[in-house]
């Protein structure tokens, strides 16, 4: 069975973060972030992370702004103007109208990494879309959480 890896950046070193990448044997970097320019984290801001990713690790970059959440959405979330578990279902309630099944290619996440901000998936919206597309095509990915 096919994995599906998910990480995110905060709380890593850069060192960690790409030898995480590099030993899961990555191919391709989803970046599912709805703010993937002025991240405080310089080696996570797009066009570094990009050329980051190629130079060290040989990782493609993928935007896939599909799976991101809505501005206002996340922005209330963050103001914890709303609940974890009212975030979760407003963010399955939006992937689930954009069709994103239909949207992203199983074969391009198979082996491959959803990218976010969040250090832990628990409360973070790549393990909500992993599991949400998994779901949709039959569970046919196992997902992996890259974690240090």
């Amino acid at each position: 069975m096919e994995k599906l890896f998910t990480i995110g950046f905060t709380e890593k070193k850069a060192s960690d973060f790409f030898d995480l990448l590099i030993n899961a044997g990555i191919k391709s970097v989803i970046d599912v972030r709805l703010n993937n320019k002025s991240q405080l984290s310089g080696f996570a801001k797009k066009n570094d992370l990009q050329y980051f990713l190629r130079e060290i690790g040989n990782i493609d970059y993928v935007e896939a702004k599909d799976l991101a959440p809505e501005p206002e959405m996340l922005s209330n979330y963050l103001k914890k103007n709303m609940s974890w578990e009212e975030y979760a279902d407003r963010y399955l309630n939006l992937i689930s109208k954009r069709n994103v099944e239909r949207l992203v290619d199983k074969n391009q996440l198979a082996g491959n990494c959803l990218l976010c901000s969040e250090h832990l998936p628990h409360h973070c919206h790549r393990r909500l879309a992993a599991e949400y597309l998994n779901l949709h095509w039959g569970s046919a990915l196992t997902i992996s959480h890259l974690i240090k």
